[in-house]
């Protein structure tokens, strides 16, 4: 347990090391000043635009940059579905994959442009490496620097006063993906192949098994087909996005995904890397810094809560397996506790941060089987999504959902003390409270809208492998997984079917752009505000009693929101586990 502790204090200090670092260079990047990379990529940028018609100069309203945000994506799903229904006849096939189901191919489709990247699919069996590299890879760039482009878009709306303009989305689509996410990806992608992570666009090898094996028809089998190809130059965006979309089914559980302590090391550093930064970029680019490390503790308080409880829950184990003799002891996994479904190489404290980390933000990327946790070490990574995916969140996405509940909490505030509530020097007026409400309850609604169809449905019930609160369970992490952009899943449940298909990209749909859509909303409506300078009776909202209220917001929300279906599939689950 000592070594486990050590570890995630290790991993969280590098974390909090490189944001002010990171966060520092890409404020920088997005104030258009000089950053370094600039010197050498500053004329592929300026090719850029000229060979796509873009005038850097030319800034937009906020109903101008939605629609060029909406008319990209919108590309990008065509562009990825005709790629996955063609791919039979494309080049850099070498099994021979068939065309993706059509039905299948629109919820792959929706889910990598919404940076949702769930995967009803195993890679290795049904995408060849051009649908893979040039259909999923890219969209794993593009989707990330779709939502950092529209936090900047935000953020200008603070910071900017009496403007009708909050950026151009094309030249902050550019500059996230050119001077951030290309060389970080190369930097962590040349880092995981160094561990083993494979990177080859040769045909599947195959294998002489040192022992033959009998399956259960009778039949010997001693060779094993061997699953390869570009995988270290996807799994680096895959993290660094948070997108969360593996190479291969198991995702970072695979050996060729994630072979070693180092790369799983690396990979969880990536996922958190740029949604802690761009809270120091926040703050730097609205001229307080503070404002920035409040919401950063406001995220890893909550964060180290959280990942405590999971740790502790698998940890303690179950009962049935401990009474049964069949528990693991710390001899054996150097941690002992629920061992099911994790990698005896990463152990249970490994698993688990990974696990929180992975759906505090919106990755989704997994190196465990949540469905294997404990009840209450599973509803931990389920609670993070529910929580709107705010501690860190996505890139991008995770700051601008945190900053509506920073809103929402000021207002909270004003009521207090009678004022109109004030944030970052703009007045927080019945628009900003209706959209920033819509920005909370919007996902929420989604999952447990979805979540009730598909348990009242027999075509949603036929999905779940297991009956009762687990059951329940299931279902209830799929639809919040995918209204939270999430992507990650209780295993125990077969998505691959029409319906599942489609209710859930619409769940992935309306999770992302109305989301995107009220947060240009806010922007565009605090750019044309004017400057209230603060005064006697100002909320301060860098201290450590907005840091408190901030996290009571996102708690007590949280709560309201879902403790009644929580108390229906993990809750009930636990109670039934300790014999109550």
């Amino acid at each position: 347990m000592t070594y486990g502790i050590i570890q995630i204090v290790l991993f969280l200090s590098v974390v909090l090391l490189l944001v002010k670092p990171l966060g520092w260079y890409m404020a920088r990047v997005y104030e258009n000043k000089p950053c370094g990379l600039d010197r050498i990529l500053g004329p592929v940028e300026r090719a850029i635009y000229r060979l796509c018609g873009v005038n850097p100069t030319n800034e937009m309203g906020w109903k101008r940059y939605t629609v060029a945000m909406l008319a990209f994506n919108a590309a990008g799903f065509f562009v990825l579905y005709a790629l996955m229904l063609l791919q039979g006849f494309l080049p850099l096939n070498p099994q021979h994959f068939p065309a993706v189901a059509p039905d299948l191919a629109f919820n792959t489709a929706v889910s990598f442009i919404t940076n949702t990247n769930w995967q009803a699919y195993g890679g290795e069996t049904t995408m060849s490496y051009l649908t893979q590299m040039l259909g999923l890879a890219v969209q794993n760039f593009v989707s990330a620097a779709s939502g950092m482009a529209v936090l900047v878009a935000l953020i200008r709306g603070f910071v900017r006063r009496n403007s009708q303009t909050i950026g151009n989305f094309w030249v902050d689509l550019t500059r996230s993906l050119l001077y951030i996410l290309i060389p970080l990806s190369l930097i962590i992608a040349i880092l995981l192949a160094s561990q083993g992570v494979v990177q080859t666009f040769k045909p599947y090898p195959t294998a002489t098994l040192v022992e033959p094996v009998t399956m259960a028809d009778g039949n010997s089998v001693a060779e094993q087909t061997i699953a390869v190809g570009p995988t270290a130059s996807q799994i680096a965006i895959k993290q660094l996005g948070t997108n969360g979309g593996g190479f291969f089914n198991t995702n970072s559980a695979h050996p060729l995904e994630n072979p070693t302590p180092l790369s799983n090391f690396l990979e969880m550093l990536a996922i958190l890397l740029i949604p802690a930064s761009l809270c120091y970029t926040f703050g730097k680019m609205a001229g307080d810094t503070k404002q920035g490390w409040a919401v950063l503790a406001s995220m890893v308080i909550i964060f180290i809560g959280l990942l405590a409880l999971c740790c502790w829950s698998e940890q303690k184990g179950t009962p049935q397996l401990i009474s049964a003799g069949a528990d693991l002891q710390p001899s054996v996994t150097q941690s002992g506790g629920n061992m099911e479904g994790k990698e005896v190489r990463f152990g249970i404290f490994n698993s688990a941060l990974f696990a929180t980390t992975t759906t505090g933000t919106s990755c989704g990327a997994v190196n465990s089987m949540h469905d294997s946790y404990t009840p209450l070490g599973g509803m931990v990574p389920m609670w993070l999504i529910q929580l709107g995916e705010v501690i860190f969140g996505g890139v991008g996405s995770g700051l601008y959902g945190m900053l509506a509940f920073a809103i929402l909490a000021v207002f909270i505030a004003g009521l207090m003390v009678g004022r109109t509530p004030e944030y970052l020097g703009k007045k927080i007026e019945t628009f900003e409270m209706k959209m920033a409400s819509l920005v909370i309850l919007l996902p929420i609604c989604l999952a447990l809208i979805g979540t009730a169809v598909a348990v009242a449905t027999k075509a949603g019930q036929a999905g779940a492998f297991n009956p009762g609160p687990h059951g329940f369970s299931e279902i209830l992490y799929a639809y919040s997984s995918a209204s939270n952009n999430n992507g990650s899943a209780f295993a125990g449940i077969n998505c691959n079917t029409p319906f599942y298909n489609f209710t859930l990209a619409i769940a992935m749909l309306g999770g992302r752009y109305l989301f995107k859509i009220l947060v240009l909303a806010i922007a565009g409506s605090l750019a044309a505000k004017k400057y209230v300078p603060a005064s006697a009776g100002t909320l301060s909202t860098s201290g450590p009693m907005f840091v408190i209220l901030l996290i009571s917001v996102v708690i007590v929300v949280g709560a309201l929101s879902f403790i009644p279906a929580l108390a229906l599939g993990p809750i009930v689950e636990h109670l039934m586990m300790i014999g109550r």
